[in-house]
This record gives C-alpha cells, sequence and structure tokens, in this order.
C-alpha cells in the first residue's frame, strides 16, 4: 500500500446494493473545497462548523442535479482519520453512488485502499495499531461474546496493559544504559537483584496474557466441532436438537447423511461451527465412501469433536483406530445418546444424553465449552490476545527477557543486559505499532474492506 497522506482519498463505506442510504467518504487535505465544487447547499462545506450535518444537492458538471444529500463535516484532527473529512449520505442507489464517486475521482481525488481510513487513523496517532486491529474485529464479530472483546480492544484495553509493561522495561533499560556512560566510575544505580525483580513480574503479566491466546482467539473465530459416530448413533439428531430445527435428514436408514452438514451456532457467547458427517463404518457404496473420507478430514480440522454412539451399541475400534490417525485424543468428548431407551452402565463415557428429550444437553454444552476455551478464567472483560502477531511479538520478548536474565545470572557485561531489553522493549513495541515496519502495515491492513 503506497499511502500518500497529504491526498484526498474516497469510497463508499456502507455494503453494495440496495439500501435506504448508501454512505461515501472523503478524507484528506482540501476535502471540504473538492466536496463543495459538487454539493449545493446553504452553507458551503468550507465554512462548516465540524461535527455538522447539511442538507442540499449534488450537481453533476453539467448542472443537473444527482441527489438530494446530507453532508457530515468533520474537521481534523477530531475525525476518525485525524484530518478533514466529510461523509456523503445518499439514496442507496448504486447508479447514483457510482455517480457521485465519478464525480468525486474527476477532482483530483483517488480510490482509497483497503483499510485506508483506518491507516491514516493510526498514522495520525488516532489510535494505536492493536486498536486498528480491533476495528476490523469489530466489524467481523459474530457473537455478542466477540463483539465485546473487540470493543475492549478498541478502547486500548491491550494497549494500556503494554504500555505499562513497556514503561517497566524502559525504566529498567534506561538504567543499565546509564550505568554504561559511568562504567569507569564503578555506578550501580539499580542492583541486578531489582532489575531480575522487574522481568520476573513483567514475565508473569505476559504469561498470563499468553495463555489467554486460546480464548481469545475462540472468542474471535470459533470453534470448529466434528460430529462423528457410527450410521444411526444419532449423530443428525443431535445437530437438530442443538439448532431446534430439523436442518438434517433423520432416518433409521444407515448411511442417511452422505456429506457433511455445516451450520453455526452461539452457545453462551461461543461460536460453534458444527460438521454433522456421515457415518464412519465399512461400506462398498462409492458415495458413501466419500461421505466418510470427508468425515475424516473433518475430523483433522475440528478443535473439538463429539464421538457419539448410542446405548445398544459401545465405540466402534474402527472409528477408534481411525482417531488416533487423524485427531489429538484431548479434542475428543465420548457422548453416549438415546439414554432415553435407558442406561447402559458397561458403556464408559464423558456425557450421556438423549437427543430426543433433551436430557444431558447442558451438561454436554458445558463439556464443549471447556474443550474449547480451557479452565483459564476469563471474560470479554479479560484483557486478552486473540491476534497471532501479538502472541509472536510476546514470545519474542519472553526470550528475550529469559536471555537478559540469564545475562545478569553470568555476571556479563551491561552491554548484553541492555541489547536484550531494548530487543525485549521493541517486541512489545510492535503490538501497539511504535515499532513496526510498511509490510506489517500493509499486511493488517489489506485485510479490511474498501471504505474503512
Amino acid at each position: 500500500m503506497n499511502l500518500l497522506i497529504n491526498d484526498i482519498i474516497t469510497a463508499v463505506a456502507t455494503p453494495i446494493g440496495e439500501g435506504a442510504i448508501s454512505v461515501i467518504r472523503v478524507s484528506g487535505e482540501n476535502s471540504f473545497r473538492t466536496v463543495d465544487s459538487i454539493f449545493k447547499g446553504k452553507t458551503k462545506i468550507s465554512f462548516a462548523a465540524s461535527h455538522t450535518i447539511h442538507y442540499g444537492k449534488i450537481i453533476d458538471e453539467k448542472g443537473v442535479v444527482v441527489d438530494d444529500v446530507l453532508v457530515s463535516v468533520f474537521r481534523g484532527p477530531n475525525s476518525y482519520t485525524g484530518e478533514d473529512s466529510v461523509e456523503i449520505s445518499t439514496h442507496g442507489n448504486s447508479i447514483i453512488t457510482k455517480k457521485i464517486l465519478e464525480l468525486l475521482l474527476s477532482k483530483d481525488v483517488r480510490s482509497a485502499e483497503p483499510g485506508e481510513f483506518t491507516k491514516r487513523a493510526f498514522l495520525n496517532g488516532k489510535i494505536d495499531l492493536s486498536q486498528a486491529e480491533a476495528v476490523l474485529d469489530l466489524i467481523k464479530s459474530r457473537t455478542d461474546s466477540a463483539l465485546r472483546g473487540a470493543r475492549n480492544q478498541l478502547d486500548g484495553l491491550l494497549s494500556q496493559k503494554v504500555h505499562v509493561l513497556r514503561q517497566s522495561l524502559l525504566n529498567a533499560s534506561s538504567l543499565i544504559e546509564l550505568e554504561l556512560d559511568f562504567s569507569e566510575e564503578g555506578y550501580e544505580f539499580m542492583p541486578k537483584g531489582e532489575i531480575i525483580e522487574k522481568i520476573d513480574k513483567v514475565l508473569k503479566e505476559i504469561d498470563y496474557l499468553l495463555d489467554s491466546y486460546r480464548f481469545g482467539k475462540v472468542l474471535r473465530d470459533g470453534i470448529n466441532l466434528a460430529i462423528i459416530g457410527e450410521p444411526n448413533v444419532g449423530k443428525s439428531s443431535l445437530l437438530n436438537y442443538i439448532l431446534k430445527e430439523a436442518r438434517a435428514i433423520v432416518s433409521d436408514i444407515p448411511g442417511t447423511t452422505r456429506d457433511i452438514i455445516r451450520e453455526e451456532i452461539s452457545i453462551d457467547g461461543v461460536l460453534f461451527k458444527i460438521f454433522d458427517t456421515a457415518g464412519i463404518r465399512k461400506s462398498e457404496d462409492i458415495i458413501e465412501i466419500e461421505g466418510v473420507k470427508r468425515s475424516l478430514e473433518a475430523v483433522k480440522n475440528a478443535d473439538v469433536i463429539l464421538w457419539l454412539t448410542d446405548v445398544n451399541n459401545n465405540y466402534s475400534e474402527t472409528i477408534k483406530n481411525e482417531l488416533n490417525k487423524f485427531t489429538n485424543p484431548k479434542k475428543i468428548i465420548k457422548v453416549v445418546n438415546k439414554i432415553d431407551l435407558g442406561q447402559n452402565n458397561d458403556i464408559e463415557a464423558d456425557v450421556y444424553i438423549s437427543s430426543k428429550t433433551g436430557e444431558g444437553i447442558s451438561t454436554l454444552f458445558d463439556e464443549m465449552k471447556k474443550h474449547a476455551v480451557g479452565e483459564g478464567v476469563y471474560t470479554e472483560k479479560s484483557t486478552v490476545i486473540n491476534n497471532v502477531r501479538h502472541y509472536n511479538a510476546l514470545k519474542r520478548t519472553v526470550e528475550y527477557l529469559d536471555s537478559a536474565k540469564n545475562s545478569i545470572y553470568q555476571e556479563m557485561s551491561g552491554e548484553f543486559i541492555a541489547v536484550d531489553l531494548r530487543n525485549a522493549i521493541d517486541s512489545l513495541s510492535e503490538i501497539i505499532g511504535i515499532v513496526t515496519t510498511d509490510d506489517i502495515l500493509n499486511n493488517i491492513f489489506d485485510k479490511f474492506c474498501i471504505g474503512k
């Protein structure tokens, strides 16, 4: 992304298609004067106060009215991008939107690239890099919990934590480097034991954040859950019960489900992407063989696996052997279904349910969530990380801090300690964008939609 911070950019900020309104964003130096060249209202936008809305008409180069519009004015630095910005609200017709965009593009305005408005907000100091990433998470949130988690990050919960940790390391690093300046005098501005204490305190906080990654990722991305088992143990019935609708065909005929059925549902704020698979068994039917193959592929990609049997059948050795090939046993929840037909105490399982009556389903949900997010005590209000970039930056920070501690224990020169502390600080700084590269920025903002 080649960004010229002084030029004017424009893009449609609302989804393409018919709707009540369409919003076109314009941002950059001289954006007010540019909009004035196509807008006719009681007040010129160039003279309008910030955070005001003005009614008028968009006029083309021939003097023809394109549409009645409302123009919202945001003067920098008190705008989303930190620069003069305008939002033009038109009727939600794609022809109207296209005509207004063409008028703007004829006025030395260029089309915004993906995420460029948010990138400008970052470059102009309105938000840091972790907050910019939270904007994308906010847009893509699919559950209330994910939405609240993204909102917390956008509000700076993670940023504040990183700033505190970074400042603690900066304090220690500055004293080490000060000692180096006075090495001939033999001054010690902070005992090495105190530096280790500071490092250990930071490491404890980082360990908490690293441990939260699994929860944060689940909150953001959801969980892939595969329902597997032999034919007719109630896999489709369980899916239908969970969804509260007849999504899958239920039959007493073995092999009814031939392909993967995929559905999504939020359970207590966790998004489960459920895959109802074909019954796993040996078969001569070509279509059924393909269904079993796809079932095993779903097992490979699953975060949690519900292995179903029923009170009339013990767990299949065939399936057990396949699971051993394709997945980690820790992902598996063994479920006995059809307990409404009677309890079989000879079958050991994690959960006993009836997909007909609903008995045991709440216990099953608890097990699913436990397998999904682990035992850590986190909520969407906790400071958590959900981004692999943040995770890797924190891992590097830990490595540098461990190296700094080893240098102290080995009574090495202060230069070694100072270098490790500086590298640790830089790794932390990458999370909030104090230290970054064009490649990192491009990778982040290219994932955004046009207009944001």
